[in-house]
């Protein structure tokens, strides 16, 4: 993590750790909002977090690597999420994890060597009669065929 550079702390992003300081829950609370302004936990924002909660820095480490939604890898600039519930599974989502990493270099839970990507098999997003389900950047991409994909990327991979 040395070679991140990382902005201090938003004003904001205290201000809600001071809100949620002394409330029940608080860490998972946190750590979400965490996550939402730097797209993971970041390893020194774990440790200033531990020390404005006053909770031990493994207990912030626990909580993160429990829950799935929480990630410690700095994800790309663009994030790919191929739903593996039972029905897009089912239905080729196993395919399309494969073609990804065919066509962007990039298995499931990696990003692309130049950081415009990154891949993630997730848990039933709630689009099962869609199936298989992808998102890039939360835009949700229903029926999705392995031929369909270099389409679905081009937008994101010529937005440099």
């Amino acid at each position: 993590m040395a070679d991140e550079k990382l902005l201090p702390m938003s004003e904001g992003l205290v201000a809600f750790i001071t809100e949620w300081k002394k409330k029940p829950g608080n860490l998972i609370m946190v750590l979400h909002k965490v996550q939402e302004e730097y797209g993971y936990i970041a390893g020194e924002v774990a440790i200033e977090v531990s020390r404005m909660l006053e909770v031990p820095l493994a207990k912030i480490y626990g909580v993160a690597t429990f829950y799935h939604l929480f990630t410690l890898k700095k994800p790309g600039k663009n994030k790919i999420a191929v739903c593996m519930g039972t029905a897009c599974y089912l239905k080729g989502a196993q395919d399309l994890l494969d073609e990804l990493d065919t066509i962007l270099s990039c298995k499931a839970g990696e990003k692309t060597a130049d950081d415009m990507f990154s891949v993630a098999g997730v848990r039933c997003i709630g689009c099962c009669g869609l199936a298989p389900v992808m998102t890039i950047n939360g835009k949700v991409f229903g029926n999705v065929k392995r031929e369909q994909l270099p389409d679905l990327l081009a937008p994101f991979q010529n937005a440099k």
